[in-house]
């Protein structure tokens, strides 16, 4: 066996890959380098890629699909094998064969720059791959692997900060306190501020009736995590750039910043970096090790590397461009200017791409975890977790 493909193995210890075109008969995905012994829960599977097709301001598809997993590989009485675990999602909406053509490409989509990349004409080659269908595929795995990070009390959590221009109060994640994951489910918006909801739905509905989509911005972040995930050795290791690299896949996102992000360029270095005390409590066995932040300015991580503190990042989306009213642009045949050819499309879907960030985020540091714990089962990564745990009160 070559050295090249050793290091190549030694390298998976997460993989996900997903198929599938927005109007396509299904959708496909398959993780890899879950390790064998974990029970997993599909119907939590099932509740996260309902999270994802809800809220006000969505379109009509998302009345129609009503997304659920079906597992095809990779478990035995529901416990995972170590194998890789495919499963497929159904589009009930497969027209893909009878759609029509676009004559012209829409502004703000992938579709004149994909045209140009195949040397072609047809939209419809570029869109429906590049389509956030496809990110329901993304939930799912994620749902799968979020349940390795429960394991160890690890949880992500994702909320809607801004939306419109409409922003929730400061604070409004501390303010919820255990109570968060019931305040987001009773939103509308995946917000956890319950003063905020008449506001963003007003502005939703002003929206639709002039016939325009809004942006917006939604915070992640995940609380339990160990000192040291990720590394410091090369780009490619460092999870600042993994974890925004993830968020930033998903379309339509056009920014990620972590815990005071930009604002830490206005500050001098004296009001940015957190200082380092004495951890509290280190007898009892809770928290990890003998040290803690004063503050958590940077979000979470430094050096590429997870600092103990919770993560923090906030990512930006743009408005929809696939607009009722038309944006300009030029038919592909004569060359004239014409006014963009409508498909179905939301108001907005910040809520929806929140659920799709958290799940990025989750399959970031499942990999992380993976790769700082990993073994061939869960047995294993339980006892490399306490390992590393027990050495962090002796550092």
């Amino acid at each position: 066996m070559g050295m090249g493909l050793v290091a190549t193995l030694a390298a998976m210890n997460l993989t996900w890959t997903t198929a599938g075109e927005s109007h396509g008969k299904r959708l496909l995905a398959i993780l890899e380098g879950v390790p064998a012994g974990l029970e997993l829960d599909l119907e939590r599977v099932d509740r996260e890629l309902a999270r994802r097709q809800a809220g006000h301001g969505r379109g009509a598809r998302m009345q129609l699909e009503r997304d659920r997993v079906e597992l095809c590989s990779g478990t035995r009485a529901g416990v995972t094998l170590g194998s890789p675990i495919s499963f497929t999602i159904e589009n009930r909406d497969h027209s893909i064969e009878e759609l029509p053509v676009p004559t012209n490409p829409r502004p703000g989509h992938a579709d004149l720059a994909g045209c140009q990349k195949l040397g072609m004409r047809d939209p419809r080659a570029v869109l429906e791959r590049a389509s956030a269908r496809e990110t329901a595929a993304r939930v799912a795995l994620a749902g799968i692997a979020r349940q390795v990070l429960e394991q160890f009390d690890i949880e992500v959590f994702a909320h809607v900060v801004e939306l419109g221009g409409v922003a929730v109060p400061d604070e409004t994640f501390n303010s919820a306190g255990l109570e968060r994951e019931r305040i987001r489910e009773a939103s509308d918006f995946q917000a956890l501020d319950p003063g905020s909801e008449a506001a963003f739905r007003a502005r939703v509905d002003e929206a639709r009736e002039a016939k325009d989509t809004l942006g917006g911005i939604f915070e992640v972040r995940a609380l339990g995590l160990p000192p040291g995930l990720g590394g410091y050795s090369s780009g490619a290791e460092r999870l600042t750039a993994r974890i925004g690299g993830a968020l930033l896949s998903i379309p339509a996102m056009k920014a990620v910043e972590f815990g005071l992000g930009f604002e830490s360029a206005r500050r001098p270095g004296s009001e940015v970096h957190d200082a380092i005390v004495p951890a509290a409590d280190v007898t009892t066995g809770k928290g990890y090790g003998r040290f803690r932040r004063s503050t958590n300015r940077a979000g979470g991580l430094e050096g590429g590397m997870t600092t103990g503190e919770e993560l923090v990042c906030r990512v930006a989306m743009k408005p929809i461009p696939t607009l009722r009213r038309g944006l300009p642009t030029v038919d592909f045949e004569s060359g004239e200017p014409v006014t963009a050819t409508y498909q179905r499309s939301d108001v907005t879907s910040v809520p929806a791409a929140s659920v799709v960030g958290e799940a990025m985020v989750v399959l970031e540091l499942t990999a992380a975890f993976l790769s700082k714990f990993g073994g061939d089962s869960m047995d294993e990564v339980r006892g490399a977790f306490e390992a590393h745990r027990q050495r962090l009160l002796e550092l």
